[in-house]
């Protein structure tokens, strides 16, 4: 899908701030030059996140990032908040059939935490300071790229 296709599908799905911070987000993938293929969203053919996008009320929510990649190291560039707001959004297994090993340990910024989805981070909705935390967190994946 081309940065014109999502633009367009963000603009026919989403209204008001949702609409508002997608449409920001896209902004985000075109400056980084990334590719959106369906869900997913990758920089030389290697996944960043995944993005669910649909503008219904129904789980996961009218649009969800999930962060991809592994972000057990500490980074200079990362303060406080932005760790708060990664271990806040965190993303708990139930059963989403993307084989996770719900027993595995996974440490987040310096945290452990126990049952995550192979998608360590889940951003519902993200606007604002969350929006920015995403798009930090995507830029330290991006250097793996």
């Amino acid at each position: 899908m081309s940065e014109q296709n999502i633009k367009n599908v963000i603009n026919n799905t989403l209204a008001g701030d949702d609409l508002k911070n997608a449409l920001d987000f896209a902004q985000f993938l075109e400056a980084n030059v990334l590719t959106v293929n369906g869900a997913k969203v990758s920089r030389n053919g290697k996944a960043v996140c995944y993005m669910h996008l649909d503008g219904g009320e129904d789980y996961p929510s009218p649009w969800t990032i999930w962060t991809h990649g592994d972000y057990s190291c500490e980074h200079e560039d990362v303060g406080e908040s932005l760790k708060e707001i990664a271990w806040a959004n965190v993303n708990k297994c139930d059963d989403c059939s993307s084989n996770c090993t719900t027993d595995e340990r996974k440490v987040v910024f310096g945290r452990e935490f126990e049952g995550l989805c192979s998608a360590t981070m889940a951003f519902h909705k993200p606007g604002g300071e969350i929006l920015e935390c995403l798009k930090k967190l995507l830029e330290i994946r991006m250097k793996d790229c």
